[in-house]
């Protein structure tokens, strides 16, 4: 579901989102957020709209995906007043962590957390920058299962509507909600 933003709001975050086009490479429009985060309002706005979806998801702890994820997820947590949890590529956390494999185009990765950062009863909510191919996002649900946790839902700046990402989290999902922000 598209999570409903004021107009104002909705028409300054899309009015903050740059395309670059032929980025990373030839054929591909990329979304440019770094105009969204270089705006004191705007990354307030979405800051503030994240936050309220935090509270209604009744979230105990903030997920932030590697790398955008973590630039959203950590000012929301600091907001709401719950913990912030990151999930990082394969090899960048110290100590105890569990690992999740998942598909790519052309290949695989794996992502993983800190083994003690989540624990039953804490209720995550995963925030990313943009919802794509839903690869990452799956991965991140089934680390939160695995450690205890329940997923509490996942909220995105923006979905690629054009890419499947919906499509493949909606079992994983297991009735939690997806919020994007912004579709295009």
């Amino acid at each position: 579901m598209t999570a409903q933003l004021p107009e104002g709001v909705r028409s300054l975050l899309l009015s903050r989102i740059k395309d670059v086009a032929d980025y990373p490479k030839p054929g591909v429009m990329f979304k440019d957020i770094t105009p969204l985060l270089a705006d004191p309002e705007a990354f307030g706005a979405l800051t503030g709209a994240l936050v309220e979806l935090a509270g209604r998801y009744g979230a105990t702890k903030i997920v932030g995906l590697e790398a955008r994820g973590f630039i959203l997820a950590a000012p929301v947590a600091v907001q709401a007043g719950i913990g912030f949890v990151p999930v990082r590529k394969a090899g960048k956390l110290p100590g105890a962590t569990l690992a999740q494999s998942y598909e790519l185009e052309y290949g695989t990765a794996e992502i993983e957390v800190h083994a003690e950062d989540l624990a039953t009863g804490d209720r995550v909510m995963v925030i990313d920058d943009v919802l794509a191919t839903g690869g990452t996002a799956e991965a991140s649900l089934s680390l939160i299962r695995r450690a205890g946790a329940e997923v509490a839902g996942v909220a995105v700046l923006m979905e690629l509507s054009f890419l499947p990402g919906r499509a493949k989290l909606a079992g994983s999902l297991a009735g939690a909600p997806l919020d994007a922000l912004i579709v295009v």
